[in-house]
């Protein structure tokens, strides 16, 4: 038969509010102090360095000072960068940014002490293993008995072996635990890429002259016309030839 859901509500009720009390009245009855002393404390810094190569969406590429490539993909909206002063999202980075990660791990020694104790009657005992006590609200409860546990009973201190039935004793239980506690700092900060260097004011200015041909009808070639030949030349030529010839004969005669 199922239970109607306000019956099932207060049955759990109920048992939640059994269980409460029962923790209240054991609390009661063992009382249990807790102390943490730090016995060292070191720190270290590690920090990564790094050039921004391609950002894609929110898969960013990253080429380290050990020139290994690094691919972190998916980096959330949340991730931000400080560049000066300003927080700056993965959509805001550029390539050429230099990226800087600092983790800053410290780790804390403490030594955790527990001091438990409780006073009751022996109701029952099981050397050196168990003892069941009544406690001052005359309810009877189960103790595990810790190996070398000493017992206080009428000022005297005695073992398991040393309890009987009736007697009023008083326990304490101390527990001393090494405990590490490591806490990691981290910061990411960047810088912009140095702009471009601007040219010298003495450098000289870079002149282009462009040559353009004079037109055609400026040149002045020499050239014969179309209607001369060589003809007069050869005549001039041939006339010379035989005025030399008869000057020649004339000579010859005269001697």
């Amino acid at each position: 038969m199922k239970l109607s859901r306000s019956k099932l509500v207060y049955k759990m009720l109920a048992l939640g509010g059994l269980c409460l009390l029962l923790a209240l009245r054991m609390n009661a009855q063992v009382q249990t102090q807790t102390d943490a002393t730090t016995t060292g404390k070191s720190t270290e810094v590690n920090v990564e360095r790094g050039q921004v190569v391609l950002v894609d969406g929110n898969d960013l590429v990253v080429k380290m000072d050990d020139g290994s490539i690094r691919h972190i993909p998916n980096v959330p909206e949340s991730a931000k960068v400080e560049v000066d002063g300003k927080q700056l999202g993965i959509h805001d980075l550029t390539p050429g940014m230099k990226l800087e990660h600092t983790i800053t791990t410290t780790s804390t020694e403490r030594m955790i002490t527990t001091v438990q104790s409780v006073t009751g009657k022996i109701w029952h005992v099981t050397p050196p293993t168990t003892v069941i006590l009544t406690l001052e609200d005359g309810t009877n409860q189960k103790f595990s008995i810790p190996k070398g546990q000493k017992f206080n009973v009428n000022g005297q201190m005695v073992d398991a072996f040393g309890l009987k039935k009736g007697m009023k004793i008083s326990a304490t239980k101390v527990v001393e635990e090494p405990e590490t506690v490591i806490e990691q700092e981290k910061k990411l900060t960047g810088t912009l890429p140095p702009p471009p260097p601007a040219p010298p004011a003495d450098m000289p200015l870079l002149v282009v002259l462009v040559m353009h041909p004079a037109p055609a009808a400026e040149q002045t070639v020499a050239q014969l016309p179309k209607t001369g030949t060589s003809l007069p030349l050869i005549g001039l030529l041939g006339a010379l030839a035989l005025a030399m010839g008869l000057g020649l004969r004339a000579a010859r005669l005269a001697v």
